[in-house]
């Protein structure tokens, strides 16, 4: 599509930093308005919101956010209730949390909640999530596939997720878990979609313009399936091995950047 990101994204890999400098979370803080308005903590994928909660507010206060707001949003009535999407609507910034990412989607997808948030972001209002946070923020999303494992065919589990950012498909803990297969796959399965392979500690700050710049220790691959030739993908025999020729990967560290338009690098500093 055209558009690829119609506002403000900070997509995190997952284990960032949450005792020493927090460079990613400052990050967070620094592109968000603090001044007025909250920063909105939704714990809607995870199975222990008032630990993960109690967590997340601890590190942003002493960060120095001035109003938190967690909202633990655990079923679908929870997301059709008014005062939740008035909290939403009055945030200058929110921020997902890891877990489970179709928790996400499946509780939050097509209720009053969802459409608060959209209505946000689409405003300006700067959406962060990490690890599942992250994964969720794609229009197509990875839910489950094997790590550590040679890409194979029929091993990779996809759904739609929140539909932030368009013709990406973001995976989390990248390189920790050995996940570039997994992604080589959803690539494969999807040509025109980007694939973004975040690490731990890493994330990227998406502008709407629809480049991002590459923040934390470590790395960002970028899998672009443009340019591939062939591949099996589509054949039958389940559970064998990808093959697939002239696809494009970029690792990326802080310092680089990406036009997901264009489809270049870019070297910031």
């Amino acid at each position: 599509m055209e558009q690829k990101v119609k506002g403000n994204l900070v997509i995190i890999g997952g284990a960032e930093d949450k005792k020493g400098d927090s460079k990613i979370l400052k990050k967070v803080l620094s592109v968000m308005d603090m001044k007025e308005g909250a920063l909105v903590i939704l714990t809607t994928a995870t199975e222990l919101p008032d630990e993960v909660g109690s967590e997340y507010r601890a590190v942003f206060e002493r960060l120095g956010a001035p109003n938190i707001d967690v909202l633990n949003i655990n079923t679908r009535e929870d997301a059709n209730m008014d005062e939740y999407c008035q909290r939403i609507s009055n945030s200058n910034g929110i921020f997902f949390t890891g877990g489970d990412q179709l928790r996400i989607t499946s509780i939050l997808g097509g209720t009053k909640v969802y459409t608060a948030l959209m209505d946000s972001y689409y405003r300006g209002t700067v959406i962060a999530g990490t690890s599942a946070g992250a994964s969720a923020m794609s229009n197509t999303m990875i839910v489950n596939g094997n790590d550590n494992d040679p890409a194979r065919k029929c091993t990779l589990k996809m759904a739609s997720g929140l539909g932030l950012l368009e013709e990406a498909i973001i995976d989390q803990h990248f390189d920790q878990r050995g996940r570039f297969g997994r992604l080589l796959c959803g690539v494969a399965e999807n040509p025109y979609m980007l694939g973004v392979g975040i690490d731990e500690d890493t994330a990227i700050r998406v502008y709407p313009d629809a480049h991002f710049e590459v923040i934390g220790s470590n790395a960002v691959t970028i899998i672009d399936g443009n340019s591939i030739r062939s591949s099996n993908v589509s054949e039958l025999k389940p559970d064998e091995i990808l093959a697939i020729t002239n696809v494009t990967v970029h690792v990326l560290t802080e310092g680089y950047g990406f036009d997901m338009q264009s489809k270049q690098v870019l070297r910031l500093h």
